[in-house]
């Protein structure tokens, strides 16, 4: 045995890939089916001219074959009958039968326009009448009415002979066309025998060919695909060591290859991102613990400002008090600009407080009427809307799981905006409306005030971002970034309507349910409407 006999045989890797084994398999079928489709149409084609010819022309000739003949009979029955006996009324039914003939012969012209030899046997028929009308109807016919002649006598006696030539034209005629559609009616049978084989063959084949098709597939495709699948369920299970054999049609052997490169990518890319994610959690625990450090510093920082600026407050508005008036102008100047420096800080850090408190604090969701919580929040901004004489409407509005201390921010913001920015020398309007949509629910302030321009409609729901001067209008600058806050917190969204032009028209979604989402709790002073009202 040689070295070459001796070396072990290597299975040959496939080259054809699946889209090649498809285009092959399927043009070879679409070949056979094509060739059966056309057999199957010729003989749907001749079963349908065969038919035709046996309902249109076959039949319907050897019909009016009889027809004619009954004319040409009742013919001669009448003029038999006159020849015979010299009444008149004999010779209606012979001319009712010329009428029945002219018009049985042209049905028969017609029906028989391309077969010339029944058209030759419509013409023997059409001779020896000729010759019978010639020789004995016309005559006896044109003899005159009353007692028969011997000679009228001797010419019946003649026209039964040459009638007799007729029947026999007739005959040969009726024999030939029933002979003709005995045919027809034999090729139609064998026709439709051969439809039936065809057909029946389509269907076999149609049968075998989703037979191999399925079967093809299954080999070609699913076994490999199925292969695949449970390796790579084995790597998705966590045995990412475990590698991929390529099997199938050469394109899916190239799938598996690079599947097997991600596989082996990904083990390295693992371990990089296992040693990332443990410095990962280190910078997390430091992250969280520096949050909950600065959490506690902004809080402590927050109320160690209040105290310094109530003491403010409360002394330059004593000075206020005391001895206003009693100074030069510049002074009295001076300390109200002191006063009005502490208490807009005062308030600022007050916002900054419940701004930074949403998500956090505030957590008590709960189910809640929101018509009820507008009702007490126009309530707490009773004074501003009597003073400005506004109009404040709603739909009615539906009951939500929401935090109620938030809503009623969210409230006491967009409603007292609507109020503060009103349109000089005018009622202010406000009308608040609610809707299902999309699962959530939709709801829209309008009111009648200066409005907001489009271009500024991400700006506003900036914090601090302000499109007047606090000397037009009060205020921190936080409330609608406060709004935007809440509603995010709930699972919406807010927004201005660009598109309405006779105020501003916020719109903003809430979910009926949002994710409740939990943060730390600490003593603080009273939020909600309590500490709005103060702003």
């Amino acid at each position: 045995m040689t070295g070459d006999e001796r070396r072990p045989r290597t299975r040959r890797t496939p080259t054809w890939t699946t889209r090649r084994w498809l285009r092959v398999g399927m043009t070879g079928a679409l070949v056979i089916l094509s060739l059966l489709g056309v057999t199957g149409a010729w003989v749907l084609e001749r079963t349908q001219t065969i038919s035709n010819n046996l309902t249109d022309v076959r039949s319907p000739s050897l019909a009016t074959a009889f027809r004619l003949e009954t004319s040409l009979v009742n013919q001669e029955t009448g003029i038999r009958g006159y020849g015979l006996t010299g009444m008149p009324d004999f010779l209606a039914p012979y001319r009712q039968g010329l009428a029945d003939q002219r018009t049985h012969t042209r049905s028969l012209e017609e029906l028989l326009h391309d077969d010339r030899a029944r058209l030759n046997d419509l013409e023997a028929v059409r001779d020896a009448v000729d010759t019978w009308h010639e020789n004995t109807a016309e005559p006896i016919a044109a003899a005159p009415p009353g007692a028969p002649s011997s000679l009228i006598t001797q010419r019946v006696a003649e026209g039964k002979a040459a009638f007799d030539d007729v029947r026999v034209a007739l005959e040969n005629q009726q024999e030939r066309l029933r002979a003709d559609r005995v045919h027809a009616r034999a090729d139609l049978e064998s026709t439709v025998t051969l439809r039936n084989w065809v057909f029946g063959a389509i269907a076999l084949l149609i049968a075998v060919l989703a037979a191999l098709v399925f079967e093809g597939l299954r080999r070609g495709i699913n076994r490999p695909l199925d292969h695949l699948g449970a390796e790579a369920r084995i790597i998705a299970a966590g045995d990412f060591g475990h590698p991929i054999t390529p099997t199938g049609p050469a394109d899916l052997r190239r799938l598996s290859g690079e599947i097997e490169s991600m596989r082996r990518r990904l083990v390295r890319e693992l371990a990089f991102t296992e040693e990332a994610r443990l410095r990962l959690d280190v910078q997390a625990a430091d992250l969280q613990r520096s949050n909950a450090e600065l959490e506690q510093f902004a809080y402590v920082a927050s109320h160690d400002l209040q105290e310094p600026l109530r003491k403010v407050s409360s002394f330059t508005q004593l000075l206020q008090r005391r001895y206003g008036g009693q100074l030069d102008e510049r002074a009295d100047q001076y300390i109200d600009f002191a006063v009005d420096g502490a208490n807009r800080m005062q308030t600022l850090i007050s916002d900054l407080l419940n701004f930074s408190r949403v998500g956090r604090v505030h957590n008590a969701h709960r189910s809640i009427e929101l018509d009820t919580v507008l009702e007490e929040t126009l309530s707490a901004l009773s004074v501003a809307i009597e003073e400005t004489g506004a109009t404040i409407t709603h739909d009615p509005l539906p009951a939500l799981v929401a935090d109620p201390s938030q809503m009623a921010m969210l409230w006491q913001n967009l409603i007292g905006n609507s109020v503060k920015f009103r349109r000089p020398g005018e009622v202010p309007r406000i009308h608040v409306t609610a809707a299902a949509e999309s699962g959530l629910w939709r709801f829209t302030v309008t009111d009648n005030g200066i409005g907001i321009p489009p271009e500024y409609a991400e700006k506003i729901f900036v914090i601090f971002q302000r499109l007047h001067t606090k000397d037009t209008y009060s205020g921190s600058g936080i409330g609608l970034a406060m709004c935007k806050k809440i509603v995010e917190f709930h699972g919406g969204t807010i927004t201005i309507d660009p598109d309405y032009r006779d105020g501003a028209r916020i719109t903003f979604t809430l979910a009926p349910e949002p994710p409740q989402v939990s943060g730390p709790t600490e003593p603080s002073e009273a939020t909600g409407p309590d500490a709005e009202r103060r702003r």
